[in-house]
């Protein structure tokens, strides 16, 4: 089913005599393609919760529309749209079984439609062998690891074969390695039932991993939609540069003259652009240790990772305290030096304008 938000905007009354009005969504408009699991992704208050909400109308958009396929779903209630929901506290019914648990929404189907109990019996079984909790049915919630609650709750919204499903922090609960295991099976899931799915984090490694669109907002507005490799590549802004990553982006203060991007007193390389005073952000996976390099940094200590090294370093010219650089675990650093030098890969390189902190096209080499 293909989704298409239209110029939604959410507006929030002032509270309070001295409240002002705040905008949690801003004139958004995107088109989620019949099949595919989009990720919602952007820091705390940027407006993903939201859109989550206007999509299933738990609440209503103070201006724009939403469209399910050629259905304009604006005004219809939550019941009507045809979605599944699945909550970032899981909403189990503690008092009832699993099965009771994914049977619940089909008893509230009302009129000719209404499966018989044991049409209800075959669906709670068939959603929860594609879950892979078919042997729990018995137990209730308080019976089961977090892992297998949220199966619980995806099987729960599935058992009506939704139009559209809808992920709200689904994983937040879980631990690190729970996490990796249950956004693999949610992406299993997604491709074998093929239903379009929007999926709300602000974790985005959690994102870029599941997704095969995302949509990187701030207050309310969207930054940049694409690919999750593309955005990443290729960010249009310093936001979204910032954003994507782990570890994340080292920024710098920078100057564009005569056609060279200085660091501080390094110049870094070639461009092809005027003169102008500019961030420029850098990968961690972009530094390669030369000692021939242009970009000179102070060598403050190495984290082994495994198979990759962390070189912690400190430039004048930099935004933060430490910048880290990831490099393979078979090089040599001379953890004794007090300097070390890097030269820069260009792709992985990027230059924002320092007022608007908008992308800039450099050519550089």
């Amino acid at each position: 089913m293909k989704v298409v938000l239209q110029n939604l905007t959410k507006k929030y009354p002032p509270r309070g005599k001295k409240g002002k009005e705040v905008t949690a969504l801003d004139n958004f408009s995107f088109e989620i393609p019949d099949g595919t699991l989009i990720g919602l992704l952007g820091p705390s208050g940027c407006g993903k919760s939201t859109t989550l909400n206007l999509i299933c109308g738990l609440q209503t958009p103070t201006e724009g529309k939403i469209f399910f396929g050629d259905d304009d779903v604006t005004s219809l209630p939550p019941e009507k749209r045809g979605v599944g929901m699945v909550f970032q506290n899981y909403a189990l019914y503690p008092h009832l079984t699993v099965e009771q648990n994914i049977i619940f929404p089909l008893q509230n189907i009302k009129g000719k439609d209404k499966p018989s109990k044991a049409e209800m019996k075959a669906k709670a079984l068939e959603v929860a062998r594609l879950v892979q909790i078919e042997g729990l049915m018995d137990r209730k919630p308080a019976e089961l690891s977090g892992g297998q609650q949220q199966r619980v709750a995806i099987a729960r919204a599935l058992v009506k074969m939704p139009r559209v499903l809808l992920l709200d922090e689904p994983l937040s609960n879980l631990d690190a390695r729970l996490r990796l295991q249950t956004r693999e099976e949610i992406k299993r899931i997604q491709r074998e039932t093929g239903i379009t799915t929007v999926f709300v984090t602000h974790d985005q490694e959690e994102a870029l991993s599941i997704s095969d669109l995302i949509v990187v907002m701030k207050d309310g507005v969207p930054q940049q939609a694409g690919k999750p490799q593309e955005v990443y590549d290729d960010p249009v802004n310093l936001f979204v540069a910032r954003f994507l990553g782990t570890p994340p982006i080292n920024v710098f203060e920078g100057e564009i003259r005569a056609g060279s991007l200085f660091i501080g007193e390094d110049r870094v390389m070639s461009v092809s652009a005027p003169d102008r005073s500019v961030f420029v952000g850098i990968r961690p996976e972009g530094f390669i240790p030369d000692e021939n390099g242009a970009l000179c940094c102070e060598l403050k200590g190495i984290d082994v990772m495994g198979r990759d090294i962390s070189i912690l370093s400190a430039h004048p010219s930099a935004k933060g305290v430490t910048i880290r650089s990831i490099i393979n675990s078979d090089a040599k650093i001379d953890v004794t030096q007090k300097e070390i030098r890097f030269s820069v890969k260009p792709s992985k390189l990027y230059v924002f304008d320092r007022e608007t902190e908008a992308r800039i096209g450099t050519d550089g080499e």
